[in-house]
């Protein structure tokens, strides 16, 4: 019989649950346990693909299309549970299940009803990944937060399973907020409070992480224990680590919180490795060298907009054995100045990753153009490799009002566009070319030779492509056509001929990034950076 874990959050929201789960994921894999994540959003959208970067940070893209939370980024990070649309569960997809299975006479003419119609499809939901063949455990993230009206029906359901499965097979993790008020003091309050909120549900926590600044003391691991009837050993300090998310396994590792599931769920304990987890953390904190990259984005300013972009540079960093320093830059603010040296001062790479809408375009073709010029290695990523074509077709082809039609629909140039079939398409979404394509690496090109073999799978989340009407021009004036998709002769990577490191990629490698395995795409990239720096070292001592 598979296990289940189900964490759920109090007090307030972004704790981290989702770095949590995917720990305790990572720690109960390195205990030889097979183990699967689910992730359940309580909103009513079907899923995260049309809602703002500023609303829900980044939308993490899966193999088979389906477009899901960030935290799902957190789970592919830290383990290796494969993820696909069955793995996201939201209040919208509830509804239209039973709404659609409701309309089609299925429920033989019952009044249908929060409980048992839309607790049972959440329970099907969960089971169907949990239940199946060879899951040792199935560990669940509840969104939001108890006493949110709209998490009610998938508590209940959660309730249900705990009761139906035994405390020997299912558990709760309940993570809650410790704060620190000002005098230095911890306040347990706020936990005592939503543990109870929590027992008003039915559910009693099994396990505490208590979300603190710092690691809570003896004493007050007793006093809440005391007022939440969970044993002291089970209440564990999720105190700021000092450092990276990479360390929170081994803090969680350290206070036997694998132990204690393990013991909690009648698994055999074993001792676990983590000197890969380690290794990585002595790295990121530790690193001799280090390089600076400029980051050329739309969302700078929401530090989950990019999250996996983030973690796949500096996962190619750990590959490199360097730190890697991110210098955002807002794109607008590139359209604005005339001091383009000052903006990029100190950068050894410079990355336009992906977005979507006109805002901040010309300030990111202002940057790929500033790399190319100047030999600075650039890597663009779905919407960084189409200014980086606009930007080649302007200024070397001579084509100068060339453009997106996303951008400027009645450009005379347009060497990005829609495909011919997709042009009447009005639904949103219906235009996406969504999750993983093939890729072909063209012989000579540094794809190729970077990731070492002629065809690869990447994951796309994208409506416009590189116009194949242009391809020859490009070609013949020294921008490389590097990888194809040849099912329909699309264009997925290009680079800059005679240039150091300058790529750009229609898919989005960053969602197949580890710290364990970094994606090789981001270890060339610092790679390249690090040897940028020396050089102009070099350069510097010969001046």
């Amino acid at each position: 019989m598979g296990k289940y874990i189900f964490v759920t959050g109090g007090v307030c929201s972004s704790l981290g649950k989702g770095i949590a789960a995917a720990s305790i994921g990572s720690l109960l894999e390195l205990q030889g346990l097979t183990v699967r994540m689910i992730k359940i959003d309580p909103y009513l959208n079907v899923d995260a693909g049309t809602m703002s970067p500023y609303q829900h940070g980044e939308v993490y893209v899966t193999d088979d299309g389906a477009e899901t939370d960030l935290d799902l980024g957190n789970y592919a990070r830290f383990t290796n549970s494969p993820l696909s649309r069955a793995n996201s569960i939201t209040t919208g997809q509830i509804y239209m299940d039973v709404i659609q299975m409701e309309r089609e006479g299925r429920f033989l003419g019952r009044t249908v009803q929060v409980i048992p119609h839309i607790t049972d499809r959440i329970k099907h939901r969960i089971k169907a990944i949990g239940d199946e063949e060879g899951v040792d455990v199935t560990i669940v993230e509840i969104g939001g937060t108890v006493g949110d009206i709209e998490s009610f029906p998938f508590l209940e359901a959660v309730r249900q399973i705990i009761h139906e499965k035994g405390h020997r097979n299912a558990l709760s993790v309940h993570l809650t907020l410790v704060p620190l008020v000002s005098g230095g003091e911890l306040k347990t309050k706020p936990t005592q409070h939503s543990v109870k909120e929590l027992l008003g549900l039915g559910i009693q926590p099994d396990i505490l992480l208590c979300r603190a600044p710092m690691p809570l003391d003896e004493p007050l691991r007793k006093k809440i224990s005391l007022f939440t009837n969970v044993e002291p050993r089970a209440v564990i300090s999720a105190y700021d680590v000092p450092h990276t998310i990479y360390e929170i396994p081994l803090s969680f590792h350290k206070q036997d919180l694998d132990t204690i599931i393990l013991e909690k769920l009648d698994i055999p304990v074993k001792t676990p490795d983590l000197s890969a987890w380690e290794q990585v953390v002595d790295i990121l904190v530790n690193a001799k060298e280090s390089v600076t990259i400029g980051f050329v984005g739309k969302y700078i300013e929401l530090g989950d907009a990019y999250k996996s972009v983030d973690e796949a540079l500096y996962h190619g960093g750990v590959a490199n054995e360097v730190r890697v320093v991110l210098k955002k830059i807002d794109a607008e603010s590139l359209e604005k100045t005339e001091d383009l040296d000052n903006a990029f001062k100190d950068v050894d790479a410079i990355i336009v990753p992906g977005g979507f809408g006109q805002r901040g375009i010309e300030g990111m073709i202002r940057a790929a153009e500033y790399a190319r010029t100047r030999n600075i290695p650039y890597l663009g990523i779905c919407l960084g490799m189409q200014v980086m074509v606009i930007e080649f077709a302007r200024n070397v082809l001579g084509l100068k009002d060339a453009d997106s039609t996303e951008f400027t629909p009645t450009t005379p140039h347009p060497v990005v566009s829609l495909l011919e079939e997709q042009v009447d398409i009005t639904m949103m979404g219906g235009t996406m070319r969504l999750g993983a394509y093939e890729a072909e690496l063209m012989p000579g090109s540094l794809l190729r030779s970077l990731y070492g073999v002629e065809t690869i799978q990447e994951r796309h989340r994208h409506r416009y492509e590189f116009s194949n009407q242009y391809r020859e021009q490009f070609s013949s004036s020294g921008m490389r056509i590097a990888a194809v998709y040849r099912a329909n002769n699309l264009v997925e990577g290009v680079e800059w001929e005679g240039h150091p490191w300058g790529i750009g990629v229609q898919f989005h490698p960053e969602f197949k990034s580890k710290p364990l395995a970094p994606h090789p795409l981001f270890s060339s990239f610092i790679r390249a950076a690090l040897d940028y720096k020396h050089s102009k070292k070099q350069k510097e001592l010969f001046e």
